[in-house]
């Protein structure tokens, strides 16, 4: 796919090409299982056809939505917690403007989030800054039961009643739920809220193409059929018919999964543009929750470069050997800037006059990147042409295939998140949730 490759060349220094080869066959035999339907947590695996499964009717539905919604609100509050906001929110950082919120004047609603903690302060400075903006909010939840989104709407609900009445509110709120059954499904019915379904097989964190992503991206203005294009691209470009040598999901599969079988337990996945900072927060729920399993799986963690050059570099550069680096270059910026000429020259940087910064920032990436193989850290390249909805729908469709295609190379279920139920059980308890007492006290007792 031309607008984004793959580049493994320097990891040949820590596996070579011919441990490469021969995962191919294991590694397409992976991606068969995807498409087959016949791996672990087979029941999951909606999202794989989901881009190029979208119809016109779909989109206009989801685009008249939002419409809706955002004709009489200034903001939106995006209700929902890991996979329900974290891919609607790292497209929408991708592509807006750095500075968007100093501006006077929008042509669409500001778009914030809520659901995603239990924090008291953050709720309440919330509500308190959008006290005199016009409201409106999405909730996306299957069950409608999940505390962190559950608490919010509720408070978030109990506002936008209070302000505009019942019957007016039902036409500010809009739901993305299961089809048949839940708490949201019940309310949403019996309100009359405008609703939308996220499939049964498809998981909270594959979800960004599902209602739960595009509705909120649709209100926020940007072309989700574009951002659908690149992915639908980008699912045919990684199908179980392409061999593995022009399969990019499958490289990348097989050179993270090689170099953790070499004890290289950490990737760090790194951009040179904060507009990737919430990528890369998508991204690490993504591998986290699909992989941490059965003692497996390789850490995900994430820098902004240069910036945490000055923070995480030393250790990067100099740490425990057992990370490797995936970098997301971005060949052509939007805009040009150019360093000029100081007469006086204090700070010494006269040698850069004349260049754009994005010549010095992509001449620090490689330095960078030359440094940290020499200091013993491999490093995988996602060459980006340009940050726009095509390119971001295709990274993330791409991603998602790659995460299948390792968990199962690990030898697990990718779809699952089993210990995810653990402190939830212990929240409910030491919160005397009905059926939970004889655990609270217990844990009481160890507190």
């Amino acid at each position: 796919m031309e607008k984004i490759k793959i580049n493994i060349d320097n990891i040949y220094d820590f596996v070579s090409k011919d441990e490469i080869n021969a995962m191919k066959q294991e590694i397409e035999s992976c991606n068969a299982l995807v498409h087959s339907g016949e791996g672990k947590g087979n029941d999951f695996l909606g999202w794989v056809n989901l881009p190029s499964s979208i119809t016109d009717e779909e989109f206009t539905a989801i685009k008249k939505a939002a419409k809706n919604l955002s004709k009489d609100a200034e903001v939106i509050i995006v209700i929902g917690i890991g996979g329900s906001y974290l891919g609607s929110k790292a497209v929408l950082t991708a592509l807006a403007d750095n500075f968007d919120f100093l501006k006077h004047k929008k042509k669409d609603p500001v778009i914030v989030f809520a659901g995603q903690n239990i924090s008291e302060d953050y709720i309440h400075e919330l509500l308190k800054a959008v006290k005199k903006n016009e409201i409106a909010a999405i909730v996306i939840s299957k069950s409608g039961t999940t505390t962190e989104p559950a608490i919010a709407f509720r408070i978030i609900k109990n506002e936008i009643e209070k302000r505009y009445g019942k019957k007016q509110a039902a036409k500010r709120i809009a739901a993305v739920t299961d089809a048949k059954r839940g708490a949201l499904k019940t309310l949403a019915d019996q309100e009359g809220y405008e609703s939308f379904v996220i499939p049964d097989n498809v998981g909270g964190r594959f979800s960004v193409f599902t209602p739960g992503g595009l509705l909120p991206l649709a209100a926020a203005g940007v072309d989700i059929k574009e951002l659908i294009k690149g992915a639908r691209d980008m699912e045919a470009a990684t199908g179980a018919d392409i061999p593995f040598e022009n399969n990019p999901a499958c490289i990348y599969a097989a050179a993270r999964n090689a170099l953790y079988r070499k004890g290289k337990k950490i990737e760090i996945l790194a951009s040179y543009d904060p507009k990737l900072l919430y990528i890369a927060e998508w991204w690490k729920q993504l591998y986290g929750e699909s992989e941490g399993k059965e003692g497996k799986g390789i850490f995900p963690a994430s820098v902004t470069l240069t910036a945490d050059l000055h923070s995480m570099g030393q250790y990067i550069q100099d740490g425990e050997r057992t990370i490797f680096e995936t970098v997301i270059s971005v060949d052509k910026p939007d805009s040009e800037v150019i360093v000029e000429k100081d007469t006086d020259n204090l700070d010494g940087l006269n040698f850069l006059a004349g260049k754009r910064i994005s010549e010095i920032n992509k001449m620090a990436e490689l330095g960078t990147q030359i440094a940290h193989i020499d200091g013993g850290v491999p490093n995988i390249r996602i060459e980006l042409e340009k940050i726009n909805e095509y390119t971001i729908g295709a990274l993330l469709y791409f991603f998602e295939k790659a995460c299948a295609i390792s968990g199962y190379a690990l030898g697990i279920n990718p779809f699952d998140q089993p210990g995810v139920e653990d402190y939830k059980k212990n929240m409910f308890a030491l919160l005397d949730k009905p059926g939970y007492e004889k655990e609270g006290e217990e844990l009481r007792k160890r507190l």
